[in-house]
């Protein structure tokens, strides 16, 4: 009787690795990775981060409204791992001063501007968990703009501009830019 209870808990253990590991490594996830790029004039960004879609709900808004993403609280500014910025030179973001390097990029919603901000602590696997605010190096402010059509999936785009790049953050009816110059 106890070597099939083994045997039983042995084979419900194996089941649940296994289906750990695929989950981990060979699913396809549901906020799936995406890379934005740029590179001109020798300014090099990159932004690696995940890109959750809307599925029909509330994204931005009151938090006793269900919304996805309230106002007034950390968002990774995407699903999975947390966002990540590189820049190859210093720049300016949002008009203040950043050395090249690898920064955690999040961002707190509000109704008329995010608050997005750069943080020095990097690879981190679980975006979910809020950053460690010391480590923040500068916050900008990212007036809402309300676009006529919705956006299905959370995009980062970084487009060239007269005096370097603007990023743009596109998600629901709402995008965001921030711009970036080398300083």
């Amino acid at each position: 009787m106890k070597k099939n209870i083994l045997i039983g808990t042995g084979i419900i253990l194996l089941i649940f690795i296994i289906w750990v590991v695929y989950g981990m490594f060979f699913a396809t996830p549901v906020s799936p990775p995406a890379t934005a790029s740029y590179s001109q004039s020798g300014l090099e960004i990159n932004i690696d981060y995940s890109q959750p879609s809307k599925k029909g709900r509330l994204i931005f808004g009151e938090e006793s409204s269900g919304a996805l993403q309230p106002y007034g609280q950390y968002w990774r500014l995407g699903a999975n791992a947390a966002t990540e910025i590189t820049f190859n030179q210093d720049v300016t973001f949002g008009g203040k001063p950043v050395e090249a390097g690898t920064y955690r990029m999040y961002a707190v919603p509000g109704a008329d501007a995010f608050e997005v901000r750069l943080n020095s602590e990097t690879s981190v696997f679980f975006g979910a968990a809020q950053p460690d605010y010391a480590l923040d190096l500068l916050t900008v402010q990212a007036p809402v703009q309300k676009t006529d059509s919705v956006v299905e999936t959370f995009t980062i785009d970084i487009r060239s501009a007269n005096t370097g790049a603007t990023i743009a953050f596109s998600w629901d009816d709402v995008l965001l830019t921030v711009p970036v110059a080398l300083q």
